[in-house]
């Protein structure tokens, strides 16, 4: 209902999931947990660190959200989905608590996960938090290590409207005396974070000052990265198919997390982490990172839908030659539209569309928007009108993306378009 409508059918409390999680026996205690927060590059960490730990051979958990195209993405093992059954026993098994609770959709989905995850005896969960982090139904967890990727502009209605505020809430995942890797060092947070972790003896660790990664180029589906350990001045490269140059970031961070997972005895070689990186997609089953739909023109599709992610998207154009760009775009009402039309170039042709649900921004809406600030395009009533629209206009040698809103990426037809 959240991914429908917005912050109504949220609720901001843990009282809910812990009241499902012990009407289960609480599994969410019998399993090794990491937990990743963060604004951008939550997904892509959640999903690499998953695919290092498959490598390294144990059972792996993962949770994330939200799906694009089927409900049981959220909920994984060894990258593959929670079945039907499962699905379906575990909802007629909670069926009296709901009834009486009336615990919103997310939490539901939370309780299923750690039932599931407890019923396969996984070795390890990646958890990836839904929103904040304070008050995110997966903060009931204790791991091992917890992960805060970023901190952008995004859920201001809810988290705060500041940097500073949205990372009070991130930091909410801060546990006693547990591992705090940071991905991003930023002026406007970096005192928060330290504060809290030295309230309760939180070890804290910042990724970017541990290594300094570089996009390299994309070839053949898969995208080179350099990596910099800043303290031995040793070089490493990565290739990934989580391709969009933002990864290299993102790369950092997931390799920090590793080290400290082995200081818990965990056994994960180098050659793990190369192809756990490296296969990150094909291993967790994971799409709208720099996706590539098409080639002749490119086609890619990518789930930046804030003013951080999309900047970091941008980037990607830089070290991608193409003749014109078209940009397909949708958004949610929900989001800072103006600042993130802000950094969008001029120079390309837009597409403006909505998603099927009552949380999108109406494409005229968004259309008069961008209009305002010298972005000009069409408006059309779906994503798959607007790439047929694009793929009839592009040249061979131009670059189609279509972004800004995950529910926009997920309507896409990918069967209709072949590599």
């Amino acid at each position: 209902m959240f991914s429908r409508t917005g912050a109504a059918a949220l609720k901001m409390d843990l009282s809910n999931t812990l009241a499902i999680c012990e009407s289960i026996g609480n599994p969410q205690n019998d399993f090794k947990t990491i937990h990743i927060a963060g604004t951008n590059g939550k997904g892509s960490v959640s999903h690499m660190l998953a695919s290092i730990l498959q490598e390294a051979g144990y059972k792996t958990g993962l949770y994330t959200s939200p799906h694009l195209y089927d409900f049981r993405e959220r909920i994984k093992v060894n990258g593959q989905m929670i079945p039907k059954n499962d699905v379906i026993e575990f909802t007629e098994k909670l069926k009296p608590i709901i009834e009486e609770l009336e615990p919103s959709f997310f939490e539901v989905t939370v309780g299923m996960a750690f039932d599931y995850f407890k019923k396969e005896h996984i070795d390890i969960a990646v958890i990836e938090t839904g929103l904040g982090g304070r008050l995110d139904s997966t903060n009931i967890i204790r791991p091992l290590l917890s992960v805060i990727t970023n901190i952008g502009m995004d859920h201001v209605q809810l988290l705060g409207d500041t940097l500073e505020k949205i990372a009070i809430e991130k930091a909410g995942i801060i546990k006693n005396e547990t591992p705090i890797i940071i991905g991003r060092t930023q002026p406007e947070t970096k005192h928060i974070f330290e504060t809290t972790a030295e309230k309760i003896n939180a070890p804290i660790l910042f990724a970017d000052k541990q290594y300094s990664g570089k996009y390299i180029g994309f070839e053949a589906g898969l995208s080179t990265f350099e990596i910099n350990d800043i303290h031995s001045l040793n070089q490493y490269k990565f290739e990934s198919d989580l391709a969009g140059s933002y990864q290299s970031e993102n790369i950092a961070t997931v390799i920090t997390a590793i080290e400290h997972l082995r200081l818990f005895s965990y056994i994960i070689s180098k050659e793990n982490i190369y192809a756990g990186i490296q296969h990150a997609k094909s291993n967790t089953g994971l799409f709208g990172r720099w996706d590539m739909l098409h080639k002749n023109p490119f086609v890619f599709l990518d789930v930046a839908h804030n003013e951080d992610g999309i900047k970091k998207l941008l980037e990607q154009l830089d070290s991608f030659p193409h003749k014109h760009l078209h940009i397909i775009l949708g958004m949610s009402k929900d989001k800072d539209v103006s600042s993130t039309l802000n950094c969008l170039p001029k120079d390309a042709k837009y597409y403006f569309t909505q998603a099927h649900l009552p949380r999108a921004l109406e494409a005229e809406r968004l259309s008069l928007m961008a209009n305002e600030i010298g972005l000009i395009g069409d408006t059309y009533e779906n994503a798959n009108e607007s790439l047929s629209k694009a793929l009839l206009y592009a040249d061979k040698n131009d670059l189609i993306i279509v972004c800004g809103s995950i529910f926009v990426v997920a309507e896409v037809d990918r069967n209709q378009f072949s590599q």
